[in-house]
């Protein structure tokens, strides 16, 4: 298969074919010769010099938020010199815009990057339209090159097909006269492969080149994807090992000459801290961060010289060893838009090769203090004239801000208690609701948004909350299977990285973090309203319909019988807003005391 090469104007790309105060920067071992020039000044002699700075910009789990998020999403941690931390606001495409390109003035040999999830999980402003908005932004940002992400596949592949290559939505239509043109870059899905061809849905890699400076990209997702995505929108597919994809396609490209290549990943790795500046190097290259891409990054090929990561939504600047034991370049930009990458690769004309040991890289905060870029203004404008009529609709009220962080939050408490409220409509036998984290995209906030005044939410927000139109659920399940639910919270698929569940009001248990496996889950101390659990009994329960389907690493809860589909999440929560709260008594968060944790 032939390279793809950067063109400027309209591209096509087959589907199924082939601090600075805030910045944190990290660098390899040593500086280039000191005899070498990083630039375009040339030897003297009328040949460029041997060295090129190439700049890589780059980003991930934008997740559609053209607009800066709110709460907690559109912050933060920064960590300062003496040990403390503050927070920043931070992300929104305008600001985004703005960053990105006053990054790349004077950068002659620059390139932006992404490593997926630029859509799904999206709120209203993209989500309602199949997130046509956030492709229209992205190549209005000038994004090169992405590889997908678990959230491509929210809408299955085709649709995927669709927003790489345009065309109406073949159910809503067209939404604008213009009609929808597609991605101006191309999707990389090296290790997704269509069952039939056995061959990659999309383009597997691409080659950015400019005069004689190349560099190959390959894009791959987590080969775990069809467990955290509905089982419609990856049927037909596999999904291949990063590691063994990624090592393939760097041969297939170093045939080709090209020696330079960046893995885009999109999977990901959990700092030790927080703080998007945080030294993930100290003590030593790598010790500050764990997870699956720690193993990634140690088994790719000394071929590749830079992973561009996501999917955990975590800041980390690190230097890994690949598998010779040269330390090379792991990063990733938070999610949201609140951070990008700016990373420095130099070109090695000799060799086409990059100066590993030259390589700098440094996450950068989209601050709001810079002008907003006034062609996303324009197209924020536009999507929102279309989405307020449905958005701005008010759904209930809130006391104070109903956060999404913790091992429980108030926000997942709140959806549960709205799926139980809506189960026991449709069946009063429900018992009890379970939620799933992930599905719990936002939190909600007090301070208006825009003319709804404090304490308002509106269906934009509920959107934002919940967006992915799954439905709730009701299954029958033993006492035991009930249990051995709550374990799988802390075992199997979920072992390494706990997936803890939202439960609803009334049911109360003990998680010991000191403990390992699914002892974590102290099997004593599981209430429901006071009383323990039955194993011979039979519970009642809701979900959403990822969950029910065995979602998220709980294939028990794939088990259940007596299935009764019921309205879809958003309706779920906001029918239980409305009828739960008023502008004189508005809900207040839920205490977040039905887990006991134990550390």
């Amino acid at each position: 298969m032939p390279a793809a090469t950067r063109r400027t104007g309209r591209r096509g790309y087959a589907f199924l074919a082939t601090a600075a105060a805030l910045a944190t920067a990290a660098a390899l071992t040593a500086a280039l010769p000191a005899q070498a020039h990083a630039g375009e000044g040339g030897d003297g002699h009328g040949r460029p010099s041997r060295y090129q700075d190439v700049q890589l910009l780059s980003f991930n789990d934008l997740h559609g938020n053209l607009e800066p998020p709110a709460g907690s999403s559109g912050r933060v941690t920064e960590l300062q010199p003496d040990g403390t931390t503050k927070t920043v606001d931070a992300g929104g495409v305008e600001y985004l815009a703005t960053h990105l390109r006053q990054a790349r003035q004077g950068h002659p040999y620059s390139v932006t990057a992404a490593g997926g999830d630029m859509v799904g999980a999206s709120p209203l402003l993209s989500g309602i339209f199949h997130d046509e908005p956030t492709i229209e932004a992205l190549n209005k940002l000038k994004l090169d090159v992405t590889s997908v992400g678990n959230h491509e596949f929210d809408e299955g592949a085709r649709e995927l097909g669709r927003l790489q290559n345009g065309g109406c939505h073949p159910t809503d239509g067209c939404y604008t006269d213009k009609g929808f043109k597609g991605a101006d870059f191309p999707y990389l899905a090296a290790n997704v492969l269509d069952d039939r061809t056995r061959r990659p849905i999309l383009a597997p890699y691409w080659v950015w080149q400019k005069k004689d400076v190349r560099i190959g990209f390959i894009g791959v997702t987590l080969k775990g994807t069809p467990g955290i995505v509905s089982a419609d929108g990856v049927k037909g597919l596999t999904f291949k090992d990063e590691v063994e994809t990624i090592n393939k396609y760097a041969k297939v490209l170093q045939r080709q000459g090209v020696q330079s290549i960046v893995a885009l990943i999109h999977e990901g790795g959990f700092p030790a801290s927080g703080s998007y500046n945080y030294d993930c190097d100290s003590p030593g290259a790598g010790d500050g961060i764990s997870g699956p891409i720690t193993d990634i990054a140690r088994n790719v090929t000394p071929a590749v010289d830079a992973l561009v990561t996501g999917h955990t939504h975590a800041a980390y600047v690190c230097t890994v060893p690949d598998p010779s034991g040269r330390p090379r370049m792991v990063t990733s930009a938070a999610s949201f838009g609140r951070l990008y990458t700016d990373t420095t690769l130099t070109y090695d004309r000799r060799t086409g090769d990059i100066a590993r040991t030259a390589v700098k890289s440094a996450n950068r905060v989209v601050t709001r203090d810079v002008p907003r870029a006034p062609d996303m203004t324009d197209l924020i404008t536009r999507w929102n004239a279309l989405a307020a009529p449905i958005g701005n609709r008010p759904v209930g009220y809130i006391s104070a801000d109903i956060d999404n962080t913790g091992t429980e939050s108030p926000m997942g408490d709140l959806i549960a208690d709205a799926q139980l409220a809506h189960g026991r409509r449709l069946d009063p036998k429900t018992a009890l609701a379970l939620m799933n984290p992930g599905g719990v995209r936002a939190g909600l906030t007090y301070a208006a948004k825009g003319a709804e005044g404090d304490g308002v939410v509106t269906y934009a927000e509920g959107f934002t909350v919940q967006p992915f139109a799954n439905t709730v659920n009701l299954q029958d399940f033993t006492g035991a299977q009930l249990v051995q639910v709550l374990k799988e919270q802390v075992s199997g698929a979920n072992a390494a990285a706990p997936k803890i569940l939202q439960p609803s009001a009334g049911l109360t248990y003990t998680l010991d973090l000191t403990r390992s496996g699914a002892d974590r889950v102290v099997t004593d101390s599981i209430r429901l309203n006071g009383a323990p659990i039955d194993p011979a009994a039979t519970y009642r329960v809701a979900t959403n319909s990822f969950l029910a389907g065995g979602g998220d690493g709980f294939p028990t809860l794939g088990q259940g019988t007596n299935d009764l589909v019921g309205s879809d999440d958003l309706a779920a929560l906001s029918a239980y807003l409305t009828a739960n709260s008023s502008a004189a008594n508005p809900i207040a968060p839920p205490k977040t005391d039905r887990i006991t944790i134990m550390r």
